[in-house]
C-alpha cells in the first residue's frame, strides 16, 4: 500500500492516470465506481458495462457524473477515453477490446458472464482483477495460464476476505513465520438458510437475498476459502472446515497445535469471535527462543503459534489497490498457485428431486462445501458455482453431495467448457498430488 500511494500520485502529476475499465454496476460496483472516481488520484474509471445500462449510468451519476457517454463500438469508446468523456455500454467486449484501457474490474458476480469477460480481457492484453469469487474458484486456474501466457496480470481484487488474508499471509512470511493456518472471522452460519429467510435483512442492506443467503449458508464462505487454498497450497482439515466457535479470533490459538499442520497448512473459519467486523486471520509457526521473547514482549503470546489478524475487510475501498499492483508493479494481490487444490462441492439443502432445475448459489435447493481439489475430482462433484440451471437426473437426498453425474449441464455454457479445459490441462499434476 504504501509504495502504492506513491506511484498513483506520480501517474496523477504525470497526467497519465490508469485507465481501468468495470463490467458489472451492482451493488459492489456501485461501491467500487464511487471510489475511482472519488477518492483515487492516478487512475481514472473510463468506462462501465453493464447488462442494464441504466445501472451503469447510476455508477457514474452517483459519484457526479452526469452524463456519461453511451457507445457501442470500440471506435466509439476510444473516441470517448481520447476526449475525456466517461462511457456507458451493455457489451463488455468493448471495453476488454478498446487500447487506451490497461485493466478490467470484473464484478458482476456471475460465472458465465465473468469467465468470458476475463477470458477477452487476457486476450486482447489486459490485466483483470476479479471480484468474482465464483470466477476464480471454478476456473481459475486455468485463466491464471492464460493471463501468464499472454504476460499479463490475473488477480482476485483486495479488500474481499480472500486477498486480505494473503496481504497477511506475506507479511507473515516476510517477517520469518511459517503460515500455517488462514481464513475469515463469521459471524454466522446456518446450512439451510435461503432467499426467504435473508429477505428481509437483504432489504435492510440493499442486497439481494439470494446473496445474502449465500453469505448465511455458508457457500461463499467456501468459495472464498477455495481462493485462499488454490494461492497458498492450504487445504481444510476436513469437509466444511472445523469453524470453531470462540470469544475472540486469538482463541484459535487453544484449538490448535503445532501437531494439526504437519502435513501442511490449513484453511478454516471462526464462528462468532471478536473482532465482529469480519477480516481475515493467519497463524504463523516460529519456535526459534529468541523470536520467542520477543513476541512474549510485545503481548502476542508464548508460542510457537502466533496469531496474526485484520479485523475488517472493506472491498469498495481496497479493491482499487489491486488494480494498481497489477499495473504498476505486475503484482497479484492473490492468484491460484498452480493446480488447483481445493473446491466447492454442491450438497442438497433438503431432498431434491429427479427433474428438478438446481437454483445455484444462495438458492432453495443447495449449498457449498469445501474439500480438497483431489477427492472432488475423484468423486466427479459437482461446484456450486456451476450447479445454477443443471437439471437433477436422480433423486439427491438432503445433506448429500451432488455430482456431475446426477445432473444435466445448460447447453452450451462456456464455463463448463473451460473447466474442462482446466481439468485436462492439470489432471496429471493433480492426480501425482492426490497419490503423494
Amino acid at each position: 500500500m504504501i509504495i502504492v500511494d506513491t506511484a498513483l500520485k506520480k501517474r496523477h502529476h504525470d497526467g497519465n492516470p490508469i485507465r481501468v475499465g468495470m463490467v458489472g454496476a451492482g451493488y459492489m460496483g456501485r461501491g467500487i465506481a464511487y471510489q475511482l472516481l472519488k477518492g483515487m488520484e492516478g487512475m481514472r474509471l473510463t468506462g462501465i458495462s453493464n447488462r442494464t445500462i441504466a445501472q451503469a449510468e447510476r455508477a457514474y451519476r452517483d459519484a457526479g457524473v452526469d452524463t456519461p457517454r453511451r457507445v457501442d463500438s470500440v471506435a466509439a469508446l476510444e473516441d470517448a477515453i481520447s476526449n475525456g468523456q466517461y462511457a456507458i455500454t451493455d457489451d463488455p467486449t468493448l471495453l476488454c477490446q478498446a487500447g487506451q484501457v490497461e485493466a478490467v474490474i470484473e464484478v458482476t458476480g456471475e460465472v458465465e458472464v465473468g469467465a468470458q469477460v476475463a477470458c477477452e480481457a487476457i486476450r486482447h492484453g489486459k490485466h483483470v482483477i476479479l471480484m468474482n469469487a465464483e470466477v476464480d474458484s471454478t476456473v481459475g486456474p486455468i485463466l491464471k495460464v492464460y493471463a501468464d501466457r499472454a504476460g499479463v496480470v490475473y488477480t482476485y481484487g483486495d479488500g474481499d476476505e480472500p486477498a486480505v488474508a494473503l496481504n497477511l499471509y506475506r507479511f507473515v512470511q516476510s517477517i520469518g513465520y511459517k503460515p500455517v493456518l488462514m481464513g475469515q472471522v463469521k459471524g454466522f452460519l446456518n446450512r439451510y438458510r435461503n432467499p426467504e429467510t435473508q429477505k428481509g435483512f437483504a432489504e435492510k442492506v440493499n442486497q439481494k437475498p439470494a446473496m445474502i443467503a449465500s453469505f448465511a449458508d455458508g457457500s461463499k464462505l467456501a468459495i472464498e476459502s477455495t481462493l485462499m487454498g488454490n494461492a497458498t497450497g492450504f487445504v481444510p482439515g476436513t469437509r466444511g472446515m472445523y469453524g470453531y466457535e470462540c470469544t475472540h479470533v486469538k482463541d484459535l490459538l487453544n484449538r490448535f497445535s503445532v501437531d494439526d499442520f504437519k502435513h501442511g497448512g490449513l484453511v478454516d473459519f471462526v464462528l462468532g469471535a471478536e473482532p465482529h467486523t469480519g477480516g481475515a486471520f493467519v497463524m504463523g509457526y516460529n519456535d526459534e527462543p529468541i523470536r520467542q521473547q520477543y513476541m512474549s514482549y510485545f503481548k502476542l503470546g508464548d508460542g510457537p503459534l502466533y496469531m496474526f489478524y485484520t479485523p475488517f475487510h472493506l472491498p469498495h475501498l481496497q479493491l482499487p489497490h489491486s488494480v494498481a499492483r497489477a499495473v504498476l508493479f505486475r503484482d497479484a494481490t492473490l492468484a491460484p498457485m498452480g493446480a488447483p487444490v481445493c473446491d466447492t462441492l454442491s450438497v442438497g439443502k433438503r431432498d431434491l428431486k429427479a427433474g428438478e432445475i438446481l437454483d445455484g448459489l444462495g438458492g432453495f435447493m443447495c449449498y457449498g462445501l469445501i474439500d480438497s481439489y483431489a477427492v472432488c475430482q475423484t468423486n466427479n462433484y459437482l461446484p456450486i458455482p456451476l450447479s445454477h440451471g443443471c437439471r437433477l437426473k436422480r433423486h439427491i437426498p438432503k445433506d448429500q453431495p451432488i455430482s456431475y453425474h446426477d445432473v444435466e449441464l445448460p447447453v452450451g455454457r462456456f464455463c463448463d467448457k473451460l473447466r474442462a479445459e482446466q481439468t485436462a490441462h492439470f489432471g496429471s499434476a493433480v492426480q501425482a498430488a492426490a497419490t503423494a
